[in-house]
């Protein structure tokens, strides 16, 4: 008998402020006994309502469960900035130029948003949660700008539309005077993730897909021909299981000591009445990704997304153990206070309304896992920070792979390498971490 226990559930700190602002969910529907499914999805993140979705258009017939330790979009996928990235957005690089088949990879993000676009449509998702508006490279300094013409160099070499914006065009935009440059790209899909993420869910539910939230996977194992999945009040039999729990993949003892577990932070204004509106001025809607990538990450919305507010994003901590404390928050939200009134000097001293983490997987190479990690056992993790766009991928990769279908998708990244050994602890916390306070001094003005 084989079998997987958990060695750790999902632990994050501070609210899912993208969930906070929209009306109030439904009440969860917990698995409360024994089922039967013919697939069980671990993790109803971007990755398992994603792979839901395909398993379902592969064939209508099948019975899916989707099990999830949290409320849906209380997760990580109502935890990030909501930018689904169209173009090379690699985190470890000085510019987000890829070092590999970007033509390649820039046309499966494209799948991904051709298909969370149809599941908007087919679902009746609220538009205002897909906004296909573009985002911007933002640059404060002389050395982001070299950053943004070199990413433009490169997205001319694609083939690829931009605008080069100048700093009266960004204060136009923004209301803020801080940057001096942008580089606009016009393919990024902007996401109130939480809403959503939460769209999908009732969109599947109404196909027949069971969704357990608060139902956290504790163990699976093989019971005969089926894998028997268990949860504190419930077991579901299942033909086949699909984990889409991204850096918990750890967790149920698949790729140990290869998996980055990194956190990100963030905070949310409270919504901002008239007199606050008319002092900021620009847009009601955009979306900011710094031309440095340990910069700090922006977001205006407006009342189609869950009300006037500013969302700030930025500094990351690795944490091996998945486990945070309050005081992470706060360190993080001191800085992004500080980092808000110097882009925002008409508002200083609005305090934040919410301030949260979220987490993220990456590997040292970049690859992520997408496979058959034991018979019937299927995995669509590691999303390397791009969870909108990658997790979307992989779980429909994951489905596909777990229905004998092959795609452009299973192929590209089951040509992948497995996730590189990472360094032996401490020297991997220490040194890591080490290297992330760097960079984000050295990216202090982004």
């Amino acid at each position: 008998m084989t079998k997987r226990a958990a060695s750790s559930l999902p632990c994050l700190q501070g609210p899912a402020a993208w969930n906070r602002i929209l009306p109030e969910a439904p009440a969860v529907d917990v698995l409360c006994g024994d089922i039967r499914a013919d697939v069980t999805i671990i993790g109803a993140g971007f990755a398992g309502l994603s792979a839901a979705r395909r398993l379902k258009q592969i064939d209508s017939t099948l019975s899916v469960v989707v099990l999830d330790a949290m409320a849906i979009a209380d997760s990580s996928a109502g935890r990030n900035s909501g930018f689904m990235i169209d173009l090379p957005h690699e985190l470890t690089s000085e510019d987000y130029a890829g070092a590999g088949d970007d033509r390649s990879l820039i046309g499966l993000n494209r799948q991904a948003i051709a298909f969370a676009g149809e599941a908007v449509a087919d679902y009746q998702i609220d538009a205002n949660y897909f906004d296909p508006a573009g985002k911007i490279n933002g640059a404060a300094s002389a050395k982001a700008e070299a950053h943004n013409r070199s990413y433009a160099e490169h997205l001319a070499s694609l083939g690829e539309d931009f605008e080069l914006l100048d700093r009266t065009q960004m204060r136009e935009l923004t209301g803020s005077a801080h940057y001096a440059a942008g580089l606009y790209t016009p393919g990024t899909v902007m996401l109130q993730p939480a809403g959503y993420i939460r769209g999908l869910a009732t969109g599947l539910r109404r196909q027949g897909v069971r969704i357990f939230e608060m139902s956290p996977a504790m163990a699976f194992s093989r019971r005969g021909a089926d894998w028997q999945v268990t949860t504190p009040k419930g077991r579901v039999s299942t033909g086949k299981v699909i984990l889409t729990v991204n850096g918990h993949l750890e967790s149920f003892g698949f790729e140990r000591d290869r998996l980055m577990q990194l956190f990100l932070f963030a905070v949310m204004t409270p919504e901002l009445d008239a007199e606050a509106l008319g002092k900021l001025g620009g847009a009601p809607r955009w979306g900011i990704t710094p031309s440095d990538p340990m910069g700090t990450t922006l977001r205006r919305i407006d009342t189609g997304q869950g009300g006037n507010r500013i969302v700030t994003r930025t500094c990351a901590v690795l944490k091996p153990d998945m486990r945070l404390s309050g005081r992470h928050v706060a360190r993080a939200a001191a800085v992004m206070q500080r980092k808000f009134d110097r882009r925002f000097p008409q508002l200083t001293g609005l305090e934040m309304e919410y301030k949260w983490a979220g987490h993220l997987c990456l590997s040292l190479n970049g690859v992520a896992v997408l496979r058959e990690l034991e018979d019937g056992v299927y995995s669509g993790c590691v999303q390397n920070g791009l969870g909108t766009a990658r997790g979307t991928l992989t779980g429909i990769g994951a489905a596909e792979l777990a229905l004998g279908v092959t795609s452009d998708i299973t192929r590209h990244f089951g040509a992948e390498t497995r996730p590189k050994k990472l360094p032996p602890q401490p020297f991997r916390e220490i040194g890591a971490n080490a290297v992330l306070r760097w960079k984000e001094w050295r990216a202090a003005e982004e």
